[in-house]
């Protein structure tokens, strides 16, 4: 596979900086709820991470 040429990482550029513009109103209101989250909601976050992770060490441990 060849290397993108000059004016296509351009584009990808502006694009990424474009999808950062318009996504930023969502990300600053999103901070802004989870200074205001409690703690208990880290435990509905952890749950399914743990289950995961224990399931890729379970597939590790099967081969």
């Amino acid at each position: 596979m060849e290397e993108p040429a000059t004016w296509e990482k351009v584009i990808v550029a502006v694009l990424a900086l474009a999808l950062i513009f318009f996504m930023r109103p969502g990300l600053k209101a999103a901070m802004e709820r989870s200074k205001a989250a409690e703690n208990k909601d880290w435990a509905g976050a952890l749950l399914p991470i743990g289950v995961v992770v224990l399931f890729v060490i379970f597939l590790i441990m099967m081969v």
